[in-house]
């Protein structure tokens, strides 16, 4: 297979996101690469869970130890999603990737030796499955970062709706492929074949001839780059939102996938081809929801396609509480795969544009945290809770208080909607800039900026300082404080503190457009002749 360079993704004429086709990025040669890497690496994902989660009902009969089996895959992603996004901000995104893979695939050689040697129970299932999901929490942000590397800002709707393609395909092939070999020759072929597959994506993806450009900074530390990642989210009104919305979705929805092994086993005739026939079912809805997303998108606005997604996922969810056969059961996973994908794909592609380059793998590992937490959360919970009373009565439960909340949610929890959130990097410089050399001393910085206002306009100034204190906090300044001159009710100074002299030309370096006419914003309030005047100090330790 020949090199794939960045030079080949072709110069596309900005057009309007509602005429993209949902197939229009496949054009573009470099994702369409990518984006069969990810399905490869997808399928061999469900092939593991699959052949997991059906061991392990062989292993045990309860439902807790069944459910906690998703609890191990995704925990990870919860626990090591923040590191793993700030690492994939600062190292070349195409080795990062690659090592990931042979990562996977060395948890599934492992899994092979201790089904081979017979030497498998249930709680070393569970730390084997946690070991497949640390791959999976390394790979998964510097994935998300690099889509919008490949495509046009105005296909990334369609991009990401590519990625949910890919990801219910999976949900189809690798069930299919895992029940296959399952019935056929054994679990223990499922992971032997989901090693060659983690091998073969690794490879594919060393034929990518991306360039890293290095930060002419120098890394970032990986504390400091953590620290900065879960600032800028905190200070996003839109992230926030996102964040709390797609965890209650996945609190609730992960009841049904959780309890699916079980479920299938009580219906009528069911067994492993059933449960693989349920997870083919919601794969299928959910690819088919993604053609007909663009149309959604222009029909309804966002919080209306999440809380219909979520009525729709709800619905599906009291369905399979009362299922007696396949007949019933089927149609309902069909529908939730579609509630599934439209809500998923509706908030990624909000986070996906509240984010700047330069700290988006951090915030897309902190969205893919929220996923994995509320899902090993919601595993857990909703296994308890079965396990306390009945399966049925869990999955009701989850189907009425997910609507709940949601609901609760878009009334309670705004996301700062109509503010200018320009994440696209600024055109140029600031025009008070830093000095070029560096200061002999070491120790934080301290920078003021004075500004003479109207005194009558006190109240706008305050606002707009407001919100300029949220994107001071998003660079990655460690403090912010305005201060007021009792004497002189005109004149204000903004203090900013940084936490080394790098870390202060980091901040000019993730300007956005959004900064740039933030800062135009401020100056239009300052009324003396001259800029404002800025004056930077070393703390002495």
């Amino acid at each position: 297979m020949p090199p794939i360079s960045p030079q080949e993704t072709p110069v596309t004429p900005p057009v309007q996101a509602s005429r993209v086709g949902p197939l229009e990025p496949l054009r573009i040669p470099v994702f369409r690469m990518l984006w069969s890497t990810w399905l490869i690496a997808n399928v061999s994902m469900w092939m593991n869970d699959v052949a997991a989660a059906w061991m392990m009902t062989s292993l045990t009969t309860s439902p807790i130890w069944v459910a906690l089996v998703q609890s191990a895959s995704t925990l990870p992603v919860f626990l090591l999603g923040l590191p793993s996004g700030a690492l994939a901000d600062i190292l070349d995104r195409r080795r990062w990737l690659v090592a990931t893979q042979f990562w996977l695939a060395g948890s599934a050689v492992v899994l092979c030796a201790a089904v081979v040697f017979d030497l498998m129970s249930a709680p070393l299932l569970l730390a084997l499955t946690f070991a497949n999901g640390i791959g999976l929490a390394l790979r998964w942000p510097v994935f998300s970062a690099i889509v919008p590397e490949l495509v046009p800002r105005s296909h990334l709707p369609a991009a990401l709706g590519l990625n949910g393609i890919s990801m219910n395909a999976s949900r189809i092939i690798g069930p299919l492929v895992a029940g296959t070999l399952i019935a056929s020759a054994g679990t223990v072929w499922v992971f032997a074949l989901n090693a060659v597959l983690c091998v073969a994506s690794g490879f594919v993806v060393l034929h990518w001839r991306r360039e890293h450009t290095p930060n002419p900074l120098g890394r970032e530390r990986l504390i400091s780059a953590m620290r900065v990642g879960v600032q800028f989210v905190r200070q996003s009104p839109r992230m926030r939102a996102v964040l709390t919305r797609i965890s209650i979705f996945f609190l609730h929805s992960t009841a049904v996938l959780a309890l699916l092994p079980l479920l299938a086993r009580n219906l009528q005739g069911g067994g492993a081809g059933t449960f693989t026939l349920l997870l083919a079912a919601m794969g299928s809805g959910a690819i088919v929801a993604v053609l007909f997303l663009p149309r959604l998108r222009q029909a309804l606005v966002r919080d209306q396609l999440v809380m219909r997604g979520t009525l729709l996922q709800s619905g599906a969810t009291a369905v399979m509480a009362v299922a007696p056969n396949a007949w019933v059961a089927v149609p309902a996973m069909f529908l939730g795969g579609m509630a599934w994908i439209t809500v998923a794909n509706t908030l990624s592609v909000s986070a996906q544009l509240a984010l700047p380059d330069w700290v988006r793998a951090r915030g897309m590992s902190m969205y893919q945290m929220a996923i994995m937490g509320a899902s090993a959360l919601g595993a857990a919970l909703w296994g308890q809770v079965a396990e306390l009373s009945s399966i049925y009565a869990s999955l009701g439960v989850a189907a009425t208080t997910g609507v709940l909340c949601m609901w609760l949610a878009l009334r309670y929890v705004t996301d700062g909607a109509g503010e200018d959130d320009d994440t696209r990097p600024a055109q140029h410089g600031w025009a008070a800039g830093p000095p070029a050399s560096a200061p002999d001393e070491a120790g934080r910085v301290v920078v003021t900026v004075e500004y003479l206002i109207d005194p009558a306009r006190a109240a706008a100034f305050h606002l707009v300082m407001h919100q300029t204190r949220r994107a001071r906090l998003s660079q990655g300044a460690i403090g912010w404080e305005l201060l007021h001159d009792i004497g002189e009710p005109g004149r204000y100074l903004e203090q900013i503190v940084d936490e080394t002299w790098t870390e202060h030309l980091r901040r000019f370096h993730r300007a956005t457009a959004a900064d740039m006419a933030l800062r135009e914003r401020r100056l239009a309030f300052h009324v003396g002749e001259t800029l404002p005047v800025v004056t930077r100090y070393i703390v002495h330790r």
